[in-house]
């Protein structure tokens, strides 16, 4: 069964490479979606896959790259169609 989930991730997520780290994670774990910076310091990401595969996902966002420091983790349900790919968003 395919979902989709919007993450809004806090904490030192921003200047520390998360973005690239999320979009390996996702093509690692075979979702499709997006991630950029917010102004308020925090990272969003959208993903769509499996659910098996969501999750993995979101376990790579809970830890994050070396250097981060995440604080939380805020999931919701999201609208989004399978892409095929995970990019990096302004």
């Amino acid at each position: 069964m395919t979902e989709s989930k919007r993450y809004l991730v806090s904490g030192k997520v921003q200047g520390v490479g998360f973005r690239y780290f999320a979009q390996r994670a996702a093509q690692h774990a075979g979702v499709s979606g997006w991630v950029r910076n917010l102004d308020d310091g925090r990272v969003e990401a959208v993903a769509c896959g499996p659910a098996r595969r969501i999750d993995e996902f979101e376990q790579a966002l809970r830890q994050g790259p070396r250097a981060a420091d995440v604080a939380d983790v805020s999931v919701s349900p999201a609208t989004v169609s399978d892409t095929g790919s995970f990019v990096i968003s302004d």
